[in-house]
């Protein structure tokens, strides 16, 4: 049994039935949004067998299912990072363990940093495509066909129909919306403003440690 089907059957047996159909990574400054979901199931990272640990300060380090705008949804209270020592095999567990629990779809939240003077602090981007900017990729090393191809397309990674609705439900609260390109760096030093004039260059619209990987 692979390390994330270990995972997934622990959370499984925790569920005691819930069926959660959507996944959400809970970025820095987000993880109140956990507190709105409906009979939450809490489960600690410290008790899934092989799930990494997050070691960044305020990230809660927890899973909560429950209904959520009338979603079944397991969120991710604190994510992790290629930064704090983890592997990519590790960083894997927690996506491929949700795919495994019959999750669908994958919404990822983060903390960046804005490459665009127009667009400041607090604001609202919507990541249409991205930039790796590390030199690493999850994929590397021996393929495991049973999870996926080695040679991935990535013209579709961020769903379209997903973003319009998140489009429509910005415009309905009255919020402002910014599309862009996110471009990944490994962290955890911030750029240098060489970097960041290359990253304006190369066409990305902000900049962040996470979500890529």
């Amino acid at each position: 049994m692979k390390d994330f089907e270990i995972s997934a059957q622990f959370i499984e047996q925790q569920l005691n039935g819930f069926k959660p159909e959507v996944a959400i990574v809970l970025g820095s400054g987000l993880a109140d949004l956990a507190d709105q979901i409906t009979d939450p199931i809490s489960i600690p990272y410290a008790d899934i067998p092989e799930f990494p640990q997050s070691t960044v300060v305020g990230h809660t380090g927890r899973l909560v299912a429950g209904t959520l705008g009338g979603k079944n949804v397991i969120c991710m209270q604190g994510r992790f990072h290629y930064y704090e020592g983890h592997s990519f095999e590790k960083i894997a567990i927690p996506l491929r363990s949700f795919k495994a629990l019959g999750c669908e779809s994958v919404i990822l939240t983060n903390a960046a940093g804005s490459l665009k003077e127009d667009m400041g602090p607090g604001s609202i981007m919507l990541i249409t495509d991205h930039i790796n900017f590390s030199g690493f990729n999850p994929l590397i090393g021996p393929n495991d066909d049973e999870i996926g191809p080695r040679f991935l397309d990535l013209t579709q990674t961020y769903d379209r129909q997903i973003g319009e609705r998140v489009e429509k439900a910005a415009l309905k609260s009255g919020l402002t919306l910014y599309r862009g390109t996110y471009i990944w760096v490994s962290g955890p030093t911030f750029e240098t403003p060489a970097e960041i004039r290359a990253q304006r260059t190369l066409g990305a619209d902000a900049v962040g440690m996470s979500t890529v990987s």
